[in-house]
């Protein structure tokens, strides 16, 4: 009986593992064949990868849209972590009701969707222009500044601060630290695996930010990678083995960051302090 339920269960978890990674398999299959074979549903593989890779650093500026999408994700996590982390453990550590009442404001603000803010951050953006042309629609920093913290990276780092040993903010006080050292010199390094987490949440979430950057970066040269893969695909007859290479490109960088994390992903989620 025990032999049958553990058949059941591997079979199980078999199809639902196929299941999940069909898509990524079709995907890299794709991208070794040509446009027709695509369409038809071809799930062997071909050998035109190399030449829908030349097809697609000769048609559109690749390198470019990669490095406007690391330029900006990086810049973006690592303003996220300082920021929310920071948060975060001012929330917890310095406890009052105050605090409390701006913290119960910032989880209520995760309950209005994007799209409802759209237009005011777009005129805000449009009229800080004229005034600081570098901070304005059509940079970087217009895509960075809205979405480089959330309340949900707060929210999580203050649910991590719980578990963190506060009798080690003692130890360091009695040695001489100051707050900032404190948070410097103990709690980040005690952290480092919600560091993690909330490194591959906010790089994987800013790598494939599609709707914001459609609307305030307007200039070719700007253009991030979800963008021009929108673009390839709007196309009247699009190149889909093409498309399928320049996906396969997009996703390494963020199967990278993630495999090499993933343990940390997986303390950090669960709340572990090292």
């Amino acid at each position: 009986m025990n032999r049958t339920k553990r058949g059941f269960t591997y079979l199980f978890l078999g199809i639902a593992a196929l299941i999940s990674v069909f898509p990524f398999i079709w995907m890299v299959v794709s991208a070794t064949n040509p446009s027709v074979e695509v369409t038809k549903g071809t799930l062997i593989p071909g050998s035109h990868l190399l030449e829908n890779l030349k097809n697609l650093f000769s048609t559109v500026d690749m390198w470019g849209a990669l490095w406007n999408s690391a330029k900006i994700s990086i810049v973006t996590t690592v303003l996220s972590l300082l920021v929310a982390s920071a948060a975060g453990y001012g929330f917890e550590m310095y406890r009052s009701r105050s605090k409390d009442i701006v913290f119960n404001i910032l989880l209520a603000s995760m309950m209005i969707p994007f799209a409802a803010i759209m237009v005011p951050l777009f005129r805000m953006f449009a009229k800080l222009s004229s005034v600081v042309p570098f901070l304005g629609i059509d940079t970087a920093a217009s895509v960075i500044l809205p979405t480089f913290t959330t309340a949900f990276l707060i929210f999580f780092f203050r649910q991590s601060t719980k578990m963190f040993p506060k009798d080690m903010m003692e130890a360091g006080r009695i040695d001489g630290l100051s707050e900032l050292g404190l948070f410097l010199r103990i709690y980040m390094p005690t952290m480092k695996s919600t560091y993690a987490a909330a490194a591959i949440i906010t790089f994987l979430s800013s790598w494939n930010n599609y709707l914001w950057p459609l609307i305030v970066l307007q200039s070719p040269e700007n253009m991030t990678v979800p963008l021009l893969i929108s673009n390839l695909g709007s196309g009247y007859a699009p190149d889909y083995g093409l498309i399928m290479s320049a996906i396969v490109i997009t996703t390494l960088p963020t199967a990278i960051v993630f495999f090499v994390m993933q343990k940390q992903f997986v303390a950090g989620m669960t709340g572990s302090v090292k």
